[in-house]
């Protein structure tokens, strides 16, 4: 925004068929109320200074102290949306002795605006000038307005609405052109009258470095002073009067509601500009350490051979109402080549799970039944009724492959191994929101769960598929019944118990993910919560030596960045996206949020590469900024909301579709 004359010299933009002689031959203050226009300037040897586009906090004390210095008084036609933001300017221009006038509220180009429109820029102006100035003004200058010469007759028509309106048009005889910068030697030559004739000069006090209107001024003023000339306002120079008046206490109470909105809008602005910065940062943070660690992680893993052991294993797998996917659970563990057995521990089902169990007449299956007590309890009947040291928890709606076992039970070699994490895809990935969560378990099984082996932090092994030492679970007490997380619960207190947990990327396992929203808020609310109590038991864990430290002073505050303020804050980027584009500079708003999405987008690619997975489902990525990150932002506010209030939530189990994962694990590209 520069303000300045709409175009050099004296010629029309447009056409000038209806602009009345006495308008274009005049003086640069036009009274356009009546039938016929008047016109009036300042009188000879007289210079009216005025300033367009402030108050700006930076420009505009500078130019009155320059002012007071030479004592002169000026115009400064100020735009509503600066005076609101700054009252305090608006009110030591008044203080100072100098004159206001109007430059509408938005600096809209009046030609273009409507009867409406125009009411409205006239008035919002007006009520913040009654609440900053205590008074209103006549005076208008319509942004990128020139002399009378070059009047056409679309700026003639917003004269005469600014006429009908009860305001004096102000143009300028002499333009300054200080919004170029041409440097201070031009903009004196600019500014100078060429002959005695008295002249209204335009600079500017805001609308970007003003340093060499300052300057100017600094001798432009001696000079003329020097040659006998007048330096004032135009109401001074010109002899007319403004017709503003006090305004009454109705308006002013308008003002104040008016500038209120205005600061309010400008510290909500400021505080997304900090948010947006924040959220960049926590982002690229969390991408450079994930590449990190994902490189060490991936030397690592290469550079090692894993010897196959034939530890007998027990497969427990907890089941509440499961009819729909349990057999395809069951088949798809005996598929295994390592020496295992199963017990299934029917937690109180209504759905014939149990009897599906039994007829089904499955080897090496074990049935165990009881009342409802929850997966935790479930859990730990399996673990008191399994005879093996080495014990894997799959839950009852997924699907295992074939190598999987044998992958986390070739772990355990290592006697500091306490857990091993696996591989959990999402096997019902059709649809968008499939797609949404594919995306999130191929990035949060694969990148962080190799950068939390790295840093020897894991906080989680998924319920889905996991193995543990059973001495080990034992010697924590069994499977913790007092958070929602028992997955998470466990896998910390294991950690603080001195064991070490890692990821094994082979051992791949195939869940049914939520099919709906509502599925899915159950669901995530339950983790998000869940996870917070398990934080928050585990608190100690932060001052505490040795692998209990690690996860405290690793893997906690990393917990709570990036599953907790990372989520709260993305949405932000993407208002404060939406506030740019509609206020501010579209191209860098909306670079900025292509930036924050691409900091997404490389660890997906890295992610997917990684698994073996197809890119193809990446295209709904930018889709996800707009609703499932929306919605994880949610449940992470309702999650702190509940736990703050101390509310104890009951178990979520989700509706089960029964997908034919085992079709959808055949069928991937994922590669050993």
């Amino acid at each position: 925004m520069n303000g300045g004359i709409g175009a050099e010299g004296a010629a029309p933009n447009g056409t000038a068929n209806n602009v009345p002689a006495a308008a274009r031959d005049g003086g640069a203050v036009i009274d356009p109320r009546g039938d016929t226009p008047v016109t009036v300037g300042p009188k000879d040897k007289m210079l009216a200074l005025t300033f367009d586009d402030g108050p700006d906090p930076e420009w505009t004390p500078k130019i009155l102290e320059t002012l007071a210095r030479h004592n002169v008084r000026a115009t400064f036609f100020i735009t509503g949306a600066s005076a609101a933001k700054h009252p305090g300017l608006v009110e030591e221009i008044i203080l100072r002795g100098h004159e206001i006038g109007h430059h509408t509220t938005t600096h809209t180009d009046l030609r273009e605006a409507g009867e409406s429109r125009t009411w409205m820029e006239l008035r919002a102006t007006d009520l913040t000038l009654a609440w900053t100035a205590n008074r209103t003004t006549a005076l208008v200058r319509p942004p990128y307005a020139a002399t009378p010469e070059s009047l056409d007759d679309l700026a003639w028509q917003a004269a005469r609405r600014l006429g009908a309106d009860g305001r004096l048009v102000v143009l300028s005889d002499l333009d300054s052109q200080d919004w170029r910068k041409p440097g201070v030697d031009a903009i004196v030559a600019n500014s100078t009258p060429r002959d005695d004739r008295g002249a209204i000069l335009l600079m500017h006090d805001a609308g970007g470095d003003r340093s060499e209107t300052v300057a100017a001024l600094d001798r432009l003023i001696p000079d003329l002073h020097a040659r006998g000339w007048t330096i004032g306002s135009v109401s001074t120079t010109t002899g007319l009067q403004d017709s503003g008046a006090l305004p009454g206490m109705l308006a002013r109470l308008g003002g104040l509601l008016l500038v209120g909105i205005v600061q309010l809008a400008e510290f909500v602005a400021g505080s997304l500009e900090v948010v947006l910065i924040a959220a960049t940062a926590v982002a690229a943070l969390r991408t450079l350490l994930v590449l990190l660690t994902t490189g060490v992680h991936v030397r690592r893993v290469r550079g090692k051979r894993l010897r196959p052991v034939r530890y007998p294993v027990t497969v427990l797998v907890p089941a509440y109402n499961e009819a729909k996917g349990i057999e395809a659970t069951l088949r798809s563990i005996l598929e295994s080549r390592h020496p295992l057995e199963i017990i299934v521990i029917d937690d109180g089902s209504t759905d014939g799970t149990g009897r599906i169990v039994r007829d089904l007449q499955l080897p090496r299956v074990r049935l165990i039944r009881q009342a409802n007590a929850g997966k935790a309890a479930a859990l730990n009947t399996g673990i008191a009724a399994a005879r093996t040291e080495l014990i894997v928890m799959v839950d009852g709606d997924t699907v295992l492959e074939a190598e999987a076992v044998g992958t986390l039970a070739a772990h355990f070699a290592d006697p500091t191994i306490g857990a091993v994490s696996g591989n959990a895809k999402v096997g019902n990935r059709g649809g968008v929101l499939g797609r949404w969560q594919h995306i999130e378990y191929v990035i949060g099984f694969n990148l962080d769960r190799r950068m939390y082996d790295v840093l020897q932090c894991m906080p989680t092994v998924p319920g889905a598929i996991g193995a543990f030492r059973r001495s080990a679970v034992l010697e924590v007490g069994g499977v913790g019944e007092d958070t929602l997380a028992e997955d998470t619960d466990l896998t910390m207190a294991l950690e603080r118990d001195g064991w070490r947990v890692i990821y094994a990327e082979g051992a791949v396992a195939w869940t049914e993910a939520p099919a709906t929203l509502g599925q899915l808020w159950k669901q995530r609310y339950r983790w998000c919560y869940g996870t917070l109590q398990a934080v928050w038991k585990h608190r100690r864990a932060v001052i505490e030596p040795g692998q209990s430290g690690k996860l405290g002073r690793r893997g906690l505050p990393y917990l709570l960045m990036f599953q907790v303020l990372l989520p709260v804050l993305a949405p932000i980027v993407d208002v404060a996206a939406v506030f740019g584009l509609l206020t501010g500079d579209a191209t860098t708003t909306l670079l900025t949020w292509l930036g924050f999405l691409l900091m997404q987008a490389i660890p997906a690619v890295i992610a997917f590469r990684l698994d073996g997975e197809r890119l193809g489902p990446l295209w709904a990525l930018p889709l996800q900024q707009f609703v499932y990150r929306q919605l994880m932002y949610l449940v992470v506010i309702q999650s702190l909301a509940t736990a703050v209030s101390g509310v104890r939530l009951p178990w979520h189990k989700l509706e089960r579709r029964g997908q034919d994962l085992a079709l959808v694990g055949q069928d991937s590209e994922h590669r050993h």
